[in-house]
């Protein structure tokens, strides 16, 4: 099989070098796909009433209108890193910072996903 021509922008073997896109215009910014433009246009104007409908429902007992209210009301609770003091022994290196996230996991100073992440994020 013939080696394509290389003209510079393509590399040998058809790919593009990194940073440059094979469709330099390609979609605008803020295009927005047909499906959801369709989905738009159906709801236009309905947002209250449908709102209405689903704290109705929510009211009398649905458990998804319910949840759905309740996830609007109170937003899920997100896991904040505190911070975590490690002593001066074998701190410096990832293995004792590591070590110390375990300890402070273990004490119930930090919650354990919590440490879990920065102890992936060491890595």
């Amino acid at each position: 099989m013939p080696t394509p021509e290389n003209t510079g922008a393509i590399q040998a073997g058809g790919r593009f070098r990194p940073g440059q896109s094979g469709n330099p215009k390609g979609k605008p910014k803020g295009a927005r796909n047909k499906a959801t433009l369709a989905a738009q246009s159906l709801l236009d104007g309905e947002a209250e009433a449908l709102t209405r409908k689903a704290v109705e429902l929510a009211k009398a007992g649905d458990m998804t209108a319910l949840r759905l209210c309740l996830e609007r009301v109170v937003p899920s609770l997100k896991a904040v890193a505190p911070c975590v003091a490690v002593d001066a022994g074998g701190a410096n290196s990832l293995t004792g910072q590591a070590r110390a996230l375990l300890d402070a996991a273990l004490s119930g100073e930090v919650a354990p996903d919590v440490a879990a992440s920065l102890i992936g994020a060491l890595g």
